[in-house]
């Protein structure tokens, strides 16, 4: 019961808000200890006592992929679904940066495109300090500026797959999103008014020294004039060329990160274009290849159609020519079997009559033989008892009596 959604929750893009989070994640942050005694019933106002008590952010840590408490939290706003005005709050807070990280986090899982933007691009002008925890448990250093970065230009945060969102030159293009105005702008301004200035002070000093000169004044007091007024001018000069100096020295690591965003924004955008050109073309090669296989099954599949056809046929002709020729010979009778009767002899019974000729010979053969012999024993003697005697010698083996 403690692990489910909030009944009355809405689904955030086709799916439950919890599915947002990659399902080990989700089963080690509900095993883990700070979820059950930390987030169990917790509601949209006591979640934000919790988000002061955080201390560093970061994804899962340490052998076993503990998850931290940043993420817990993460978790119980996906679960319970705070409002968005409470929500924008959270990133409107100055005073706990932590705080406006989770809820920035938290706008970029469930926000829409133009939404994304429109808070989160703000917190660039962030530069606050923040404790992050690495995957092998140490902590490093970071800022909320290249935190907010992160989530739009990245992938993955913190052990989540970010949801895709538009780029925000597409944005732009539609119409959906006005240009982004960097907050360097304004320091630029300022310098470029403090130049102006400058130039116009100095022409009015060209022109008071020129009147001064022609009204008749001493050259050598007026030349002692003139190079204290310089001297004092270029001191001065000096003190806001020191100003400027350590202003652009506190200024610069701003600037820098925001042309390195650029930049970054840039390789992103022609990187996006590459990959989405080398897609279409390969869906295109791929669309072509799949009507070519189709084409040729096609053909395949015709050919065996007309294999099968031309069988089918031959079987069918073959048959009725079989039934065909069975009706004549059923209407044709005894007639035709006596026709067929008195027909020659086939080869086949004529060989075979043949050779029963040559057999009956060697048996003609074998009976005279034995005949001679039966003789020659004088067992067929006239005389009955010369025949038994000589049966008696031919089994002794002696010779018969004649």
């Amino acid at each position: 019961m403690a692990n489910r959604t909030d009944p009355t929750a809405k689904s955030i893009r086709g799916t439950n808000p919890q599915n947002l989070v990659e399902k080990i994640v989700r089963s080690k942050i509900y095993q883990n200890t700070y979820w059950k005694e930390q987030c169990f019933g917790l509601t949209a106002e006591t979640l934000v006592d919790k988000a002061m008590e955080l201390d560093h952010i970061g994804g899962t840590y340490g052998g076993n992929r503990k998850p931290t408490p940043f993420m817990c939290l993460i978790m119980k706003m996906l679960q319970i679904q705070p409002e968005k005005e409470i929500v924008i709050e959270f990133i409107r807070n100055e005073d706990y940066k932590y705080v406006r990280v989770l809820g920035a986090f938290y706008f970029r899982l469930t926000g829409s495109d133009t939404d994304v933007y429109q808070y989160l691009e703000p917190l660039y002008n962030d530069y606050r300090k923040l404790r992050q925890k690495l995957p092998d448990g140490k902590f490093s250093l970071t800022h909320v500026d290249e935190v907010i970065d992160e989530l739009l230009t990245k992938d993955y945060s913190c052990d989540i797959a970010m949801p895709r969102i538009k780029k925000r030159w597409t944005l732009e293009s539609l119409g959906t999103l006005k240009p982004r105005k960097s907050a360097l702008e304004e320091d630029f301004e300022e310098e470029e008014d403090k130049e102006e200035n400058e130039h116009l002070d100095d022409e009015l000093d060209d022109e008071a020294h020129e009147k001064d000169y022609y009204r008749g004044r001493s050259p050598v007091r007026d030349r002692d004039r003139d190079r204290r007024h310089d001297s004092h001018r270029y001191r001065d000069r000096d003190y806001d060329r020191d100003y400027d100096r350590d202003y652009d020295r506190d200024r610069g690591r701003g600037r820098d990160r925001e042309r390195d965003r650029d930049r970054d924004r840039e390789r992103d955008r022609d990187r996006d274009r590459d990959r989405d050109r080398d897609r279409d073309r390969y869906r295109l090669r791929e669309e072509k290849e799949y009507g070519r296989d189709r084409d040729r099954e096609r053909d395949w599949e015709g050919r065996d159609r007309e294999r099968r056809d031309r069988d089918r046929g031959r079987r069918r002709s073959h048959s009725r020519s079989r039934s065909r020729s069975r009706d004549r010979k059923d209407r044709d009778g005894g007639d035709h079997r006596k026709r067929h009767a008195r027909g020659s002899i086939s080869p086949r019974r004529r060989d075979g009559a043949e050779d029963n000729g040559t057999r009956e010979e060697p048996k003609k053969k074998k009976e005279k033989k034995e005949k001679k012999e039966k003789k020659d024993d004088g067992t067929d003697h006239p005389d009955p008892e010369i025949a038994e005697a000589n049966r008696l010698r031919a089994s002794l083996g002696l010779k018969p009596l004649k």
